[in-house]
């Protein structure tokens, strides 16, 4: 298609090295882009000149890219150079060549061309009843934790059989049962999972002659975007589907493509090198070493934050990256939110990928709810959310009862026996509600620290030990976004920019109320576009000019969960290669020196994939140095007969008896008058005089037996 002048639309406005890249036959081509090289218009220009100027048929073409986006974007701009021939190319994802290769050989291979495709959620659903089958504690072996196990197996193209032969520690032995069990139950359902399309389409290729040859001589070109993020199998899958001269056909010509500089490169190399399971697939480029990593100590997630934003800033400032083109991974949700919080306070717009904002989550909505009702008994709407959540047998039908009565809801609570049409069981349920919600108001009519208010109610209403007791993997997600929202009170009690303001579960409320207001965020149009936010699970395929990888800490990642466990810590490290590989230009990693968890803060080490990374390719920055008390003064007075989780120390050491005076912090003196309860349920009745008849959870009122 070269006009008569020589000129070939294909090469025009390429560079030596693009052209170079376009135009290379023979031996397998490794292009290695740095950032802004045009590698997307490059491996597009390849195809379309092998249509066009080498005769090659668009069927004898197989590009694979990792995301279906990519495939389509591909798809599209190779026929518009070539037209509507390009259709019957192969521009697919791994997954999804693998499965019409599968549906195409599934008669030789044994099983039906019909098969069903099982996602993540199934397999640990799958993993669920097999424990149950083999009686194993859901606690001890987690159902989430042995199919990632399974997977981890697959990707390295073990089997059940070798995986049992291979077997050193007890976790290993059950996981090899449960794996043996899970395949002969995806065949019985004439099922695959997503990492057995790969597995099985190698096992197709490798065990079957025939099969291998029909796809050796059909595609004679394969094209690989985003080679860095291939695992075992997939590379396996590659080199079945290239070939050798040793199988009697020419191999294939192999094009594959990876990016970022050398430094960045060399840093992923130098953390995956440490896990054992790992075949040698050294990264390299001959674009240059790039610019240094730059590493940051944050003293706490807000500093972390903050240092990312306005490290954002300055990029865009400095006109070398736009927030548009900027990546913040972080191992898990409950992370989001301080970034969240502190982009929203200074209009940095920005998408959180793969999630919903943290405070539109159901859970931190349900807790929001509490705090509310707490602070304002009369917000109905609240009231109503969480009357029965968690479930606490108040059905719809007794909550009409309460609204026949003509009378504000909570009002109607607390004479829930009068209730038209009210059963026994109903109104007990009622009852129990009722006096969990006055108890828990106590705490607020004592000034009680928002963080020990906050943990209150997550013990007291049953919505932390709900989801702890669950067995979905995804409430301990959940589960993990409550006791975010406890360290989010907390952090507001320690702010130093309350001057004066006093601190307050009314001043929490409000305070999270204007900074979870959605409406406040610009769209993004005239900002350089949007910061995106994502977990390190969500990550793989993508990539962005500037990445900041956070949470660098031991117990966050790696994860708490993975500790111990080397197959766990192998899958946290795999993890950490491919935040580390998202990155094209720019790549930074920050850890925080305190972070709070659970309410409290923790002091966690800096990670160990952070030493696996050679230091001279890492500029480390030190955070500004803050003079302000960790302490805020004015929540001191209310909090120094507490542990350090905020709750009271020792319940049992007030050894109260009916008639014992006790002085409060807040109501002053005052006189047993009843007990009821035990232990974290212990109550006391107790009689201050002008303040009246205070009925006091023990386990958090600020009361000294006299």
């Amino acid at each position: 298609m070269s006009d008569q002048t020589g000129n070939n639309p294909f090469l025009d406005g390429l560079n030596p090295s693009q052209r170079d890249a376009v135009v290379h036959s023979g031996s397998p081509l490794l292009i290695v882009a740095g950032a802004g090289s045009g590698k997307t218009r490059v491996l597009t220009n390849r195809i379309a000149y092998l249509l066009a100027e080498c005769g090659v048929a668009p069927y004898e073409v197989m590009a694979i890219t990792f995301t279906n986006k990519a495939a389509g974007e591909m798809r599209e701009r190779v026929a518009a150079l070539v037209g509507p021939r390009a259709k019957s190319m192969w521009v697919t994802t791994f997954h999804s060549a693998c499965v019409r290769i599968l549906r195409q050989e599934a008669s030789i291979a044994g099983f039906s061309p019909s098969f069903s495709i099982y996602d993540q959620a199934d397999s640990v659903r799958l993993v669920t009843l097999i424990g149950r089958d083999l009686n194993l504690d859901p606690k001890r072996y987690p159902p989430r934790q042995i199919a990632a196990m399974i997977s981890n197996a697959k990707n390295e193209l073990i089997g059940p059989a070798d995986y049992t032969n291979q077997a050193k520690t007890h976790i290993e032995e059950v996981v090899a049962e449960c794996y043996g069990l899970y395949q002969k139950r995806l065949r019985d359902a004439n099922a695959f999972d997503f990492d057995d399309l790969i597995l099985k389409t190698v096992e197709v290729l490798q065990r079957f002659p025939e099969a291998k040859a029909r796809y050796r001589s059909r595609f004679r070109h394969v094209l690989v975007d985003e080679y860095q993020d291939t695992n075992h199998a997939q590379y396996i899958l590659v080199r079945e589907l290239v070939g050798t001269a040793a199988d009697g056909i020419q191999p294939a010509e192999l094009c594959v493509v990876g990016r970022s500089t050398q430094n960045i490169l060399s840093a992923a190399n130098a953390v995956i090198t440490n896990n054992a399971s790992r075949k040698a697939k050294n990264l390299w480029s001959d674009s240059g070493d790039g610019a240094l990593i730059t590493g940051y100590v944050a003293e706490d997630e807000r500093d972390e934050a903050e240092y990312v934003m306005n490290e954002i800033f300055r990029l865009q400032s400095e006109n070398v990256s736009q927030p548009g083109d900027t990546a913040i991974f972080y191992r898990t949700n409950s992370q989001s939110r301080a970034f969240e919080e502190v982009f929203m306070r200074n209009t940095l717009p920005y998408k959180v990928v793969g999630g919903v904002r943290f405070y539109e989550r159901k859970e931190v909505r349900d807790f929001l709810a509490y705090l509310r009702v707490l602070a304002n008994p009369y917000d109905e709407i609240s009231l109503r959310r969480i009357i029965n959540t968690p479930k606490r047998g108040i059905g719809d039908k007794a909550i009409d009862g309460l609204e026949q009565m003509g009378i504000p809801l909570w009002d109607a609570l607390l004479n829930a026996k009068d209730a038209p049409g009210a059963t026994a069981r109903a109104t007990a349920a009622i009852e129990g509600f009722a006096n969990l919600m006055i108890s828990l108001r106590e705490l607020v009519a004592a000034n009680v620290r928002p963080s020990v208010i906050a943990e209150a109610v997550l013990e007291q209403s049953k919505l932390g030990e709900e989801l702890s007791d669950s067995e979905d993997p995804q409430d301990e997600a959940r589960l993990e976004n409550l006791q975010e929202l406890v360290a989010v009170a907390q952090e507001y009690e320690e702010d130093e920019r309350l001057e004066g303001e006093e601190v307050s579960i009314v001043g929490f409320l409000e305070r999270v109320s204007l900074v979870s207001d959605s409406d406040q965020i610009p769209d993004g149009e005239d900002h350089g576009g949007v910061v995106t936010l994502m977990t390190l699970h969500t990550a793989k395929g993508l990539e962005f000019p500037t990445v900041f990888l956070t949470g660098m800490e031991e117990n966050v990642f790696p994860h708490s969960r993975s500790l111990g466990e080397p197959s766990e810590i192998e899958e946290e490290r795999r993890l950490a290669y491919v935040g580390l590989t998202r990155a094209r230009k720019n790549l930074f990693l920050s850890r925080a020196s305190t972070r709070f968890a659970f309410g409290s803060p923790t002091y966690n080490s800096p990670s160990r994939f952070l030493s696996e990374i050679p230091e001279e390719i890492i500029q480390w920055k030190a955070p500004e140095i803050r003079l302000k008390s960790k302490v805020n003064p004015k929540v001191a007075a209310t909090g120094k007969r507490t542990s350090s989780n905020g709750l009271n120390g020792s319940i049992e050491n007030l050894n109260l008896a009916i008639g014992d005076r006790v002085l409060h912090q807040t109501f002053g003196m005052g006189t047993v008058i009843a007990l009821t309860g035990a232990e974290d349920k212990a109550e006391a009745t107790i009689n201050f005089g002008t303040y009246g008849d205070r009925r006091l959870l023990l386990r958090y009122a600020p009361v000294e037996k006299i």
